[in-house]
C-alpha cells in the first residue's frame, strides 16, 4: 500500500475569544496520497480552512493554536520544523490557492512578478529566468497573451483570469500537494467548470495531490477521489466519493446530499433543507454535535460522543461517527 503523501493524526486547533475558547478543528485525522483527491466538505464554519491553515502553520498566534496532533508530510511532522524549516515548504512542497484571489494577489505588483517570485526565492534563478517561467506557466493555466499579461495588475484581470494566475503561481515550483480552498466562490458557473478541469488535469499531469475544500457537493462528486465531511470541527465522515454518495452514513451527509438539485432525480423533486443552524463552537453540546438538527438522534447522542468507525457492511475504508449502526431507508 502507498505510503501517505500528508498524514493529520487528532489535530485540535484552538482560538481564544472574548466568549472563552472555541475548538475551530477538534481531533481531526485523513490521509492524502500521492496524486489523490481529497474533499473536504462542511457547511460554512464546520472548520474546513483553518484545517487548511493548520497544515500550513499560518494559523495566527495569538488569538489562535494548534493544540494537539500532528502533521506528517513526507515523513516530517510540520508541526516540530522551525519557522525557518515552514518557509521553505509554503509556495514550494505544499501551495495553497485561496477563495479571493483580489484579497491574495498583491495589487501593486504585476501578476507576473508575483508569479515569479516563488520561482525565485525557492530555486533561486534570476528574474529574468523565472519571469520566462512566470510567462510558461500563465500560457499552461491558458491565460491569453500570456507575454503581455505579465506586466499587468491584478485589478486588470477578470475574476477568472485571477484564480488561473492564482493556479500559476500554486505550480510554480512543482509541488508535491496542493491545498484549494474554495477555489471558484466568487466565479460564475461556466468559469468555475474551467478552473476546476483545469486544476484537475493540471494536478494529474504533474502527479500533485489535491485537497479540495468546499461546501459543493456537485464538485466533489466530478472531481474527488475520498471525502471528508465536516461538522462543528469534527470529521463525522469519510470515504471513497463514489461510495459516500451511494451510501452515506451519517445523518449530516445525508442532508448535505438532499439538499443538493440532482439531473438525474425525478420530476418534481423537492429539496430538502437542513433544519437548524450549526451549533456556537463556544458552547457545544457534549453528545453529537449534530443531535439538536438530527431527525434520527436517540437519547443517548445528546450525552455521548461519538467516535468514528468503520461502517457496517462497507469496507474499513469507509468510516463514520454516528451511535446508529444502520440509519432506516428513506
Amino acid at each position: 500500500m502507498t505510503e501517505p503523501l500528508l498524514s493529520v493524526r487528532g489535530l485540535t486547533t484552538r482560538f481564544r475569544t472574548d466568549r472563552g475558547t472555541v475548538v475551530a478543528v477538534d481531533d481531526v485525522s485523513f490521509d492524502v496520497a500521492p496524486g489523490e483527491t481529497l474533499a473536504v466538505v462542511g457547511e460554512s464554519g464546520s472548520g474546513k480552512s483553518v484545517t487548511a491553515l493548520s497544515v500550513l502553520r499560518l494559523v495566527p498566534n495569538p488569538p489562535g493554536e494548534i493544540a494537539a496532533g500532528q502533521i506528517l508530510f513526507e515523513g516530517r511532522d510540520l508541526l516540530q520544523l522551525s519557522a525557518h524549516e515552514m518557509l521553505a515548504i509554503r509556495g514550494n512542497r505544499i501551495a495553497m490557492i485561496f477563495q479571493e484571489p483580489m484579497n491574495s494577489l498583491n495589487p501593486a505588483l504585476t501578476v507576473g512578478l508575483q508569479v515569479a517570485e516563488p520561482i525565485r526565492q525557492h530555486r533561486r534563478q534570476s528574474w529574468a529566468a523565472a519571469l520566462d517561467a512566470a510567462k510558461a506557466l500563465l500560457q499552461k493555466v491558458q491565460i491569453p497573451d500570456a507575454q503581455s499579461r505579465l506586466h499587468t495588475y491584478p485589478h486588470q484581470y477578470s475574476g477568472g483570469m485571477r484564480q488561473r494566475a492564482m493556479i500559476a503561481m500554486a505550480l510554480a515550483c512543482k509541488p508535491r500537494l496542493i491545498i484549494a480552498d474554495e477555489p471558484t466562490t466568487a466565479l460564475d458557473v461556466t468559469v468555475q467548470a474551467q478552473i476546476l478541469d483545469l486544476l484537475k488535469d493540471l494536478t494529474r499531469e504533474t502527479g500533485a495531490a489535491l485537497i479540495l475544500i468546499t461546501h459543493d457537493l456537485g464538485v466533489v462528486a466530478r472531481y474527488a477521489d475520498r471525502v471528508v465531511v465536516m461538522y462543528a470541527g469534527r470529521v463525522v465522515e469519510q470515504a471513497p466519493a463514489a461510495l459516500l454518495y451511494r451510501s452515506p452514513q451519517h445523518p449530516y451527509t445525508r442532508g448535505l446530499l438532499a439538499s443538493v438539485p440532482r439531473l438525474d432525480g425525478p420530476a418534481g423533486e423537492r429539496l430538502v433543507p437542513i433544519d437548524g443552524a450549526p451549533p456556537d463552537l463556544a458552547a457545544l453540546p457534549p453528545g453529537c454535535p449534530f443531535a439538536p438538527r438530527c431527525t434520527h438522534a436517540l437519547a443517548a447522542c445528546l450525552d455521548s460522543r461519538p467516535l468514528l468507525r468503520d461502517a457496517a457492511g462497507d469496507a474499513t475504508e469507509h468510516r463514520h461517527a454516528c451511535l446508529r449502526d444502520e440509519l432506516p431507508v428513506e
